[in-house]
């Protein structure tokens, strides 16, 4: 199977339906998986991966946020340290869960962070109860467990102290020092990139109203459909919906995609066994909350190519941010950015950020 456009017209006799607009933004997510007896070696091959994808045109790169486990459990730290070890790339966190932060302190992390990058951090957030809260509230929340919000509250005070709203009514001289009623350092710009990651039209909706930038979830709410792509696009069209930019506002896609255009036989047979087990969860809706996983893309990229054109929210959005798979190996990332950025992007329309 070859392509015979950028634009996604496949060989054999048969077209694919053509995206309305070639793909803007191509970006990758990874969790930043360590061995618990070696943590910088993994955070380091981390760090190296965000600057290969500098070097090979990505135009964003991402990372998730875990806690108690043996992956980043700090992205706004790990995100310093990319800044300073790339130059143009954005730099974004997908997602942080809220329910484990003081909004004012991280507002500062965040426009600390945006200003050591020269604006290009993408904070990517979410609410509810941390996961597993009732194990880890007493060390997390010891005195306020009960009384903690989680509801989208804790999203509008973190937009507002991002965005420059008081904090305070104090300001002026105090003692020999001098103090702000709002968050410093003031990221200019900062406010316009933050995201929502979410999994419901509730959320879609909520992140339209107050303006945010969207991230769609690989693991969504079966509401209105049991087919993924369907429960996606809705999502996509309650956001737009909702925002003040309409059609205009952003989207990123999520999904696993795995290339395997230059993969080693051994490497195909890993990311296909990988892709088998995890399987018979995209099927149905899964638990109480009725949760649909996305299939992983798996093959060449003209294949892949082939089932994104056909994909309903795809033909919806014109910046992805495709997760790298959990527990692979540091080469296997290496081959599956590279195709990312080689192969499978120019095949869906998008260009490479050149150098200067």
């Amino acid at each position: 199977m070859a392509l015979l456009s950028s634009y996604g017209r496949i060989s054999q006799g048969g077209t694919m339906p053509l995206s309305s607009k070639p793909l803007r933004k191509l970006g990758f997510l990874t969790i930043g998986l360590f061995d618990e007896a070696a943590p910088r070696l993994g955070h380091d091959s981390t760090l190296q991966i965000i600057e290969l994808g500098e070097e090979l045109g990505f135009d964003s790169a991402w990372v998730r946020h875990r806690h108690l486990q043996y992956g980043i459990s700090s992205p706004v730290a790990v995100l310093a340290a990319a800044s300073q070890r790339t130059s143009r790339i954005d730099l974004g966190t997908a997602v942080i869960p809220l329910g484990w932060e003081n909004p004012l302190r991280l507002a500062e992390d965040l426009a600390t962070v945006d200003v050591l990058s020269g604006g290009r951090l993408n904070p990517g957030v979410s609410v509810g109860p941390p996961m597993h809260y009732d194990r880890v509230k007493q060390a997390l929340y010891p005195d306020t467990a009960d009384v903690e919000d989680f509801s989208y509250d804790r999203v509008r005070r973190l937009l507002d102290f991002v965005r420059g709203e008081p904090a305070t009514e104090f300001s002026g001289m105090g003692g020999f020092e001098v103090f702000s009623d709002r968050v410093q350092p003031h990221a200019e710009g900062l406010g316009g990139r933050m995201w929502y990651g979410g999994a419901s039209l509730r959320s879609a909706r909520w992140a339209g109203a107050h303006g945010m930038n969207f991230l769609t979830s690989s693991v969504v709410k079966a509401e209105e459909s049991e087919n993924f792509a369907e429960i996606q696009l809705s999502h996509i069209r309650a956001f737009r919906a909702h925002h003040p930019d309409g059609q205009r506002a952003r989207v990123s896609q999520g999904l696993v995609v795995i290339p395997t255009d230059t993969a080693s036989p051994e490497q195909r047979a890993k990311y296909e066994e990988y892709a088998r087990k995890r399987m018979p969860r995209t099927a149905a809706p899964q638990g109480p909350a009725r949760m649909m996983f996305a299939p992983d893309l798996v093959g060449t990229s003209a294949e892949i190519a082939e089932r994104l054109y056909s994909h309903a929210a795809f033909q919806e959005i014109d910046e992805v941010a495709f997760a790298l798979p959990f527990t692979f190996d540091h080469d296997d990332y290496v081959q599956i950015l590279t195709d990312l950025a080689t192969k499978l992007g120019p095949a869906l329309g998008w260009q490479a950020h050149q150098p200067a």
